[in-house]
């Protein structure tokens, strides 16, 4: 392999560079900068270039709060510093045309108003190198630029980006020595809600052929609720929630108006129901047309039945959020009943859980309805659709934080990667000994590339009879789902798009 292997796409000719035994190419564009007059409009294809385009460094994040919750900016790796920000990356064993390789391709989370696919936490070199597959990651639009409903912007934004960097893979993947038919998306929190969403969106139909989500957020918007918040936003700003009238504000001030309102949410109540409660102002939009239906309703009706899924959730997912919201130890009574009563399943939920303390019942319910019946729902969903589901909880208690954030949100993405000193790692995993982690990673990398490459992640799909679950722990196993009391309760529950509340 050469030191600077040369690989020609649809738009250009990138150089990338030899790291480790694998061929890397960093910060190619899949569509142009979404400025100007591009700017809250889908996406468009890359200009072309002539001559050689260097492929080294990651393409700047999409526009976003310099810090949020948990994290600090010291090194101004998420901070914007150009508009190029739709790139994508590869790790490939060998830039080969004849290696036909599966290619996996990431998407990463952060509420969908956080993240960037160039943080060291998705370094995938491991990945690719024992896998033996092709590893694409990518950027997308957050926050008001991805996701903010106004007149004259088509909803689903940071969606639409998606697309885009799945039809370039499709386009150009196999000169990167990968398989445009064997291709597997995948994603954590946000990015898991992606993944669901594209499994059921027209636009992304025949793009892959397998899927994988981890940590699955229950939370999308009907098309009223998207535009109230969007016209909060602008009226924050003083403006009408227009596009043009928006694009007066420039994309990194953007944020911050997002920020105060959403600082202010829960003064909504009254018209946003539970989704004032929640941590994040965006979610992908029911739009009717670009999100058709809900991922719930839409694999249900078989939209994803050509197309294999592994679901899954983490034991304790509330947890991470307490430790950033400073309640670890200190949730109240009151605060646990409030929490009941805005999340919970519209049954008796604290009769049903008598031994749980305040804290372990604040965190149950809002794990439940957040994460771990979402995604339990959308594994019955693509059952019945006549698709084929693969369903995981990763149980494992993290040792990090004196123990105290046990099988927390966000612990996935370091276990897969094996990235232990990045995003929640240092609290949850720790700095002493990783022999348990890298058991877990190990476990996880295993049966995420095995799907990749043949389908099979090495336990049997769920059924509703069975309800058979992968169990990722010091100890692995294979069991009936394990939160049997949690399951019965939201039963009857329907997943839908969150309303808008007259």
């Amino acid at each position: 392999m050469s030191d600077h292997p040369q690989i020609r796409t649809t738009s250009g000719t990138v150089r990338g560079r030899a790291e480790a035994g694998l061929a890397v190419f960093r910060g190619i564009p899949y569509a142009r900068p979404p400025i100007g007059e591009d700017r809250f409009q889908a996406p468009r294809p890359p200009l072309p270039w002539d001559g050689v385009r260097e492929a080294l460094a990651f393409g700047p994040p999409s526009p976003q709060e310099a810090g949020m919750a948990g994290r600090t900016d010291d090194s101004g790796l998420f901070r914007t510093t150009g508009d190029d920000w739709l790139t994508l990356n590869v790790w490939t064993p060998a830039p080969d045309p004849a290696a036909h390789r599966p290619v996996m391709v990431w998407i990463h989370g952060g509420a969908y108003q956080h993240g960037f696919s160039g943080s060291p936490g998705y370094d995938a070199q491991d990945i690719a190198r024992d896998g033996d597959v092709v590893f694409v990651s990518l950027n997308y639009r957050l926050g008001a630029e991805g996701f903010l409903s106004v007149e004259g912007a088509p909803a689903n934004r940071g969606l639409l980006d998606q697309v885009a960097a799945l039809e370039w893979v499709r386009d150009n993947i196999g000169a990167f020595g990968g398989d445009p038919d064997r291709v597997t998306v995948l994603g954590d929190s946000a990015g898991a809600g992606s993944v669901a969403a594209l499994m059921v969106m027209p636009s992304a139909a025949g793009l892959f052929r397998r899927a994988v989500g981890q940590s699955l957020p229950g939370t999308y918007l009907s098309d009223a609720l998207a535009r109230d918040i969007g016209a909060a936003v602008a009226a924050e700003a003083g403006l009408r929630p227009t596009a043009a009238a928006l694009a007066g504000i420039g994309p990194l001030d953007l944020p911050a108006i997002g920020r105060a309102v959403q600082d202010k949410m829960r003064l909504r109540e009254d018209r946003w129901g539970a989704f004032a409660h929640t941590l994040s102002l965006y979610s992908p939009v029911v739009d009717g047309e670009i999100l058709p239906v809900t991922p719930w309703q839409g694999l249900a009706d078989g939209a994803g039945r050509d197309v294999d899924l592994i679901i899954g959730h983490n034991r304790d997912e509330w947890r991470t959020f307490l430790l950033l919201g400073g309640l670890l130890g200190k949730v109240t009574d009151e605060q646990a009943a409030h929490a009941v009563k805005h999340f919970g399943p519209g049954t008796d939920f604290r009769a049903a859980f008598p031994g749980l303390g305040a804290e372990d019942l604040f965190e149950r319910v809002q794990s439940d309805w957040l994460f771990r019946m979402p995604v339990l729902h959308l594994a019955e969903a693509q059952t019945k659709g006549g698709g084929t589901a693969y369903l995981y909880d990763l149980a494992w208690q993290s040792p990090g934080t004196n123990g105290l954030l046990r099988a927390c949100h966000g612990l996935d993405g370091p276990l897969l990667f094996g990235t232990y000193d990045a995003h929640l790692g240092p609290a949850a995993i720790g700095p002493g000994d990783t022999a348990e982690a890298r058991l877990l990673t190990d476990q996880i990398r295993t049966a995420w590339t095995s799907f990749a490459t043949t389908g099979d992640p090495g336990w049997h799909p769920y059924d509703p009879e069975r309800r058979l679950t992968r169990i990722f722990d010091t100890e692995p196993s294979v069991e009936p789902y394990p939160l049997e009391t949690s399951r019965r309760l939201w039963q009857d529950h329907r997943f839908e798009a969150l309303p808008l509340t007259p």
